[in-house]
Parts: structure tokens; C-alpha cells; sequence
């Protein structure tokens, strides 16, 4: 079978009606997420629900039969290779489970296409419960529910917002050095809980920067293209399996970039957090 070139604009329509029909079955299970069953995978702070599974086979099924030869990346179901040379979708059905399972509106739907050499192609975050749907197109810039954003125009860090993630529930190496810079900066930090909704703030001017300590493709290619389409600054452009990012507003890269490999090189030093 022939791969052809991907279509962006079928590519992003048919991502953003699966993007709201997740949206919508998440609202619409949230309301009985704690008293459904919650299973553990790798940990105590690793849990997955039925509806992380409902949703992501479904999405996979959609993308199976509209994209064939198409490989597939999701967070509950593994990797499905497609044929050589064929671009590949990344999905995480419900971005911050956690959130999810213990009532706490503040998690996304997020999906994204790339290409064979993983770089982002299409990325759309879903946000259920402020009816928020984010979407890039590479070179095309970044919109929120159709209309174009940009990172914030800030040309500092103090007094503005700084999101970052735990790795799963723990502190990755560098981010108490990272806190205790910001704080010195009088830059407010926010720890979210859900990877793709707090890259994606960066991308709508929210949050002045943002960074997480272990770079995941399902959760964090598809808000990392819209981030960077909006103007933002990722430290590395495109980081590798579980390597740490940096997302900034331009106006603050270099302040950011500065304390923030300060902050690595502590950690790597003390061999700490």
C-alpha cells in the first residue's frame, strides 16, 4: 500500500470532531468518575478509567479506518506500526486521569499527528470542561476554538505564570532549584495536573512559560506544535523520549533558558531533586 502525504485539512477536521466527541464523553462520565472502578498501572499515581480505555478505542478506530497504513501511539494501548515511512497519531484520551478520577476539572483530550522522523505535523488539546479546543496545523499558526493565538508579549518572567508538572507524583531533578529561582522572581508557579493543558497555556498568552521534567509524545507533541505555532519557544525544539522541556513566551526566553539550565545543572550536580 502507497502512504500518501497527509492531508492537513482532512487530517484536522476529522481530529477536531474526534476531539469533540472525547470532549463531550468526558464531561459527560466525570460526573461518575469517583465512583467508578480506578485501576492501577504502574503505580499508585499511574491509574487508568474505563473511560481512558472507551475513548481511546474508539479514537483509534476512527483513525485506523480514515488513515489506513497510518501508525498509532496511545497511552493506554501501546504503539500499532504502520506501514514503513507512514506518519504516525499520538493520543492520550484523557490527559490528567488523576484530575479526572477525583472530580477535578482540569483535564484535556489530546491528539496529534507526526511525521515518520516524529516531527509534529497537527496537534489538538481538548479541554472538557471550559469548552476549550486547541489546534496547529505546521505553518499555519495556532488557534483556539478557530480564532489565532499568540504567546503573551511579556518581557518578564516577575509578577506573570509559570506551569510546570510533577513527574507522575514526584519532583523531577532540577525543579526545587527551578521553584526557588521563580520564587525569587516573584513569578507564580502552578502545578495543573495535566501536561497538555498546561503547555497549551503558553500557547494562549495565560502562562508566561512553562516546563516539564520528562518529555512525553502523547501528551506533550500535539501542544508543543501549538505552543511553538503561537510564537513560543520550546528548549529543545523537539525534545526526545522522556528529556525535559522548557516552553517560553519570546519576550522571556532568555530569562527563562537561564535559570532554567541553571536549575539542571543543580540538580544533575546534587544528583537530587
Amino acid at each position: 500500500m502507497d502512504i500518501p502525504n497527509p492531508d492537513p485539512d482532512r487530517a484536522l477536521e476529522i481530529a477536531t470532531e474526534l476531539a469533540a466527541w472525547a470532549a463531550e464523553t468526558i464531561r459527560r462520565t466525570g460526573a461518575t468518575a469517583r465512583a467508578a472502578p480506578v485501576r492501577q498501572k504502574a503505580g499508585p499515581a499511574d491509574i487508568v478509567t474505563d473511560t481512558d480505555e472507551a475513548v481511546e478505542a474508539h479514537v483509534r478506530e476512527v483513525l485506523g479506518a480514515a488513515f489506513p497504513g497510518y501508525g498509532i501511539v496511545g497511552e493506554e494501548y501501546g504503539a500499532t506500526q504502520g506501514l514503513p515511512g507512514s506518519p504516525y497519531w499520538v493520543i492520550d484520551p484523557v490527559d490528567g486521569t488523576t484530575n479526572f478520577a477525583h472530580g477535578l476539572g482540569w483535564c484535556s483530550f489530546s491528539l496529534g499527528l507526526a511525521a515518520p522522523d516524529g516531527t509534529p505535523l497537527l496537534g489538538v488539546v481538548a479541554d472538557p470542561w471550559r469548552g476549550e479546543t486547541f489546534t496547529a496545523v505546521r505553518g499555519r499558526g495556532a488557534h483556539l476554538n478557530g480564532v489565532p493565538v499568540r504567546a503573551a508579549d511579556h518581557t518578564t518572567l516577575t509578577g506573570h505564570v509559570f506551569l510546570t508538572e510533577w513527574a507522575a507524583h514526584a519532583h523531577w531533578p532540577g525543579m526545587d532549584a527551578l521553584l526557588a529561582d521563580l520564587a525569587d522572581r516573584h513569578c507564580t508557579v502552578r502545578v495543573m495536573g495535566s501536561t497538555a493543558l498546561s503547555l497549551a497555556q503558553v500557547a494562549a498568552g495565560r502562562a508566561t512559560a512553562a516546563a516539564i521534567g520528562e518529555f512525553h509524545r502523547v501528551d506533550g507533541l500535539p501542544a508543543l506544535l501549538i505552543a511553538q505555532e503561537a510564537g513560543a519557544i520550546a528548549l529543545p525544539e523537539l525534545p526526545a523520549h522522556d528529556e525535559p522541556l522548557l516552553l517560553s513566551a519570546p519576550g522571556v526566553a532568555e530569562e527563562a533558558a537561564r535559570i532554567w539550565r541553571r536549575s539542571r545543572e543543580r540538580g544533575t550536580a546534587r544528583g537530587t531533586h
